[in-house]
């Protein structure tokens, strides 16, 4: 990634189909890993925002933000926002994002907007872990977050299509290894909105391991109306109900990506804060 973040791990959260958790992955994987007292920033890429209304940011509060990273590639103190959440910083969907990709496109170098970004700026330095929460889809918003990341995270429904849609994703990932990015790695396959007491989620979960084998996570997020509450509290699920299956279960992935990614955790942090610290809104 270059000099100034040479530590710093980069994960994109991507799939190109909605609705398969991605942003509830993105949010609160990012909390439960700064929990464990991981220093982390989380990217909110996509133009919906639905990460930064998780994290308790009103609409009318967003500027300077994701969209002001990518066009002037020169980040201040304030485009950086401290979240609720103790170790996890966020910088917001901008409303202009969505007029990005356009903006993007005659461009020059724009498929590395973000990646520029992050080497230039002494302030993505101190972060063990820096996690892009990507749009639906494969745009140039999407492309920029893989050019910039070590890993994908690629979250997957449980459901009877879950993966037909995976293939193309997989196929864009090769393409951005060889073309722009060959450190880019599969970081692991996520499966979400699990229910035990559904068969279909057990079929799907045994296609997923017989096709991708140990890509896939051995934590399962389950169905739990607590993950779904959560956001339009402006929390996490593990601040919000932090004994919920649901908050255990993304807990449960922090130390798995936390084995799998070697990420250390600094010793003065090695005792992770209560989480039953209530977040408050920005």
């Amino acid at each position: 990634m270059g000099d100034t973040i040479s530590r710093t791990l980069v994960l994109a959260v991507a799939n190109q189909k909605g609705g398969v958790g991605k942003t509830t992955t993105a949010v609160n994987l990012a909390a439960a890993l700064a929990l464990s007292g991981v220093k982390v920033l989380l990217i909110d890429m996509d133009p919906q925002g639905n990460a930064s209304t998780g994290l308790g940011v009103e609409r009318s509060e967003r500027y300077n933000g994701t969209y002001t990273l990518l066009m002037s590639g020169q980040p201040d103190q304030d485009t950086i926002r401290q979240t609720a959440v103790e170790n996890l910083s966020l910088i917001a969907s901008d409303i202009d994002l969505a007029g990005s990709e356009v903006e993007l496109v005659n461009m020059a170098r724009r498929e590395y907007h973000l990646k520029d970004a992050l080497v230039r700026s002494p302030l993505f330095s101190g972060y063990g872990l820096i996690l892009l929460d990507c749009p639906p889809g494969l745009g140039l918003l999407t492309l920029n977050a893989l050019v910039a990341a070590n890993g994908v995270i690629v979250p997957l429904q449980a459901e009877f299509f879950a993966l037909e849609g995976i293939s193309s994703l997989m196929h864009t990932i090769e393409l951005v290894r060889r073309r722009f990015n060959p450190g880019l790695r599969l970081a692991g396959i996520l499966l979400t909105m699990f229910d035990r007491r559904n068969s279909l989620s057990g079929l799907v979960e045994k296609d997923a391991r017989d096709h991708f084998g140990d890509w896939v996570f051995d934590v399962m997020i389950p169905r739990n109306v607590r993950v779904s509450e959560a956001p339009s509290h402006g929390k996490p699920v593990l601040t919000y109900d932090p004994r919920s299956a649901g908050a255990e279960a993304y807990q449960a992935l922090a130390t798995e990506v936390l084995r799998k990614e070697a990420i250390m955790i600094p010793q003065q942090a090695a005792t992770p804060p209560a989480t039953t610290q209530p977040a408050t809104t920005s």
